[in-house]
């Protein structure tokens, strides 16, 4: 059974327009800017868990301190 050409002509116009819209989401999702604020947010996130924040504010003083040793001598 042969199919309408008007028929496949509205279907290959609503494909486009889906393939249109989804392109749009994929550019919007994986955009530079919107990849850069997520993981801040992320990073953010792990350094405010008292896990991490704490051991790397000690690592941070002893390496100060070392400094602070090796500059004296």
């Amino acid at each position: 059974m042969a199919r309408d050409p008007e028929t496949i002509e509205r279907d290959i116009e609503k494909a486009r327009h889906a393939l249109a819209s989804t392109l749009d989401q994929l550019g919007t999702k994986a955009s530079p800017k919107r990849l850069a604020d997520s993981a801040r947010t992320s990073l953010r996130a792990k350094f405010d868990d008292p896990k991490v924040k704490f051991p790397l504010i000690g690592a941070g003083a002893l390496i100060a301190v070392l400094l602070v040793r090796k500059l004296i001598r």
